[in-house]
């Protein structure tokens, strides 16, 4: 038996503080500049790196750089993305049926699996193409993420 149904979704969409988001004339607002903010860093963080990586930063060694911005990066992941659920439960069954959203839940999927596989083989390697091509990746998928609302 699923644990999370459309109707589940809907019930929740209904709870107090959902509805409390939903009519309060500055609380989603203030959501939002928090999921901004998360996006910001999460992107600015990543820039960084996949710039590094394409030798843009040579004066930076990208592992040390990687190690000291990551806990940013997963600062600002965790913020867009615990605001960004709130957000999607006021409007449960609008963002279901909204292709824009649905790519966009497709787009960090993908810029999930291609972090993950970096990260997996180990130290960066910046004279590794495979490396260099996920760093673009990296980057176009995260500004199709952000263009993707």
């Amino acid at each position: 038996m699923d644990l999370i149904t459309p109707f589940s979704l809907e019930a929740f969409s209904r709870w107090g503080p959902i509805v409390w988001l939903k009519t309060s004339s500055w609380a989603y607002p203030s959501l939002e500049i928090v999921h901004i903010v998360g996006i910001a860093l999460v992107f600015g963080t990543l820039w960084v790196v996949d710039l590094a990586i394409w030798g843009k930063l040579r004066f930076l060694e990208v592992n040390l750089l990687a190690r000291h911005i990551l806990p940013w990066t997963l600062a600002g992941f965790f913020l867009a993305a615990l605001s960004g659920v709130t957000m999607f439960a006021t409007s449960v069954g609008d963002l279901m049926a909204n292709a824009a959203f649905l790519l966009k839940m497709g787009l960090l999927s993908l810029a999930g699996i291609n972090a993950a596989v970096l990260h997996a083989r180990g130290a960066i390697n910046t004279a590794s193409r495979l490396t260099r091509w996920q760093a673009a990746l990296s980057l176009v998928v995260w500004l199709a993420v952000i263009a993707s609302g």
